[in-house]
C-alpha cells in the first residue's frame, strides 16, 4: 500500500490532469439517486476531488479522505473543503453516511486487506445506506507499475461478498474507461445496500 501511495504522492500532478475534468456524471447521478437530498457521503479515496466537487454540488455534504498527503492538498484546492489524509484501514465512524463512494480507490487493496476495510464501510454507512466501488474488470492480483490492484469480475467479487452479512448487492455492470485513449479498458461497477439488521 505505501508503494502505491508513494506513485501518488510523486505523480500527483499528473494523475489529477488525468482525472479532474473528466465527465462521470452518468456514473455520479446513478449512486446520487439511490441516496436522500443533501445527504451525508464519504467520498472514500477521493484523489483529485472531482467527485466530491460534483457531490457537493449537487448540495450533498461530503466528508473527503485520501492517503496521499499530496492529493489531500491538491483536493482541497479543487473542493474549497478540508480533505483529510487517511488510510483505508484507519476508517472508524459508526453509521454516519448515507453512502460512501470509493471509485477507484480500494482497488489498491489485496483481497485481505479489501475483506477488513468493506467491513468498516458497511460499520460506516448508515441503516440502509450505500457504498458504490468499482474495479479494473479481470482476474489480475499484483503490482502493474507502482501500484497494486486487485481486479474482480462479476463471479469473483461476488464469491468474495459471501462472506459478509449485513450486506447486498444492488448493481452491478460493466463500464468502459472515460478517460481519453482508454477506452478498451473495462471496469466492474458495484452499488450494495446496507441491511437494517447489520
Amino acid at each position: 500500500m505505501y508503494k502505491t501511495l508513494d506513485y501518488y504522492d510523486n505523480n500527483a500532478q499528473k494523475f489529477v490532469s488525468g482525472t479532474l475534468d473528466v465527465e462521470f456524471t452518468e456514473t455520479q447521478d446513478k449512486f446520487l439517486s439511490y441516496l436522500p437530498e443533501s445527504g451525508m457521503i464519504l467520498d472514500f479515496g477521493c484523489g483529485s476531488g472531482r467527485d466530491t466537487r460534483y457531490f457537493l454540488s449537487n448540495g450533498y455534504k461530503v466528508d473527503a479522505v485520501d492517503g496521499s498527503e499530496t492529493l489531500c492538498k491538491i483536493a482541497a484546492e479543487n473542493t474549497g473543503i478540508k480533505v483529510r489524509q487517511m488510510l483505508f484501514s484507519q476508517l472508524d465512524e459508526r453509521e454516519k453516511y448515507d453512502g460512501i463512494w470509493a471509485c477507484a480507490s480500494v482497488l489498491h487493496l489485496t483481497k485481505d486487506e479489501l475483506r477488513t476495510v468493506l467491513n468498516k464501510m458497511i460499520r460506516a454507512v448508515k441503516p440502509n445506506g450505500y457504498i458504490y466501488i468499482s474495479f479494473k474488470y479481470g482476474e489480475f492480483e499484483g503490482y502493474r507499475g507502482e501500484r497494486y490492484f486487485t481486479d474482480f469480475t462479476e463471479n469473483t467479487f461476488n464469491s468474495l461478498l459471501t462472506g459478509f452479512s449485513g450486506i447486498k448487492l444492488i448493481d452491478e455492470w460493466i463500464s468502459s474507461d472515460v478517460r481519453p485513449g482508454r477506452g478498451d479498458e473495462k471496469w466492474l461497477n458495484i452499488i450494495l445496500q446496507k441491511s437494517i439488521t447489520f
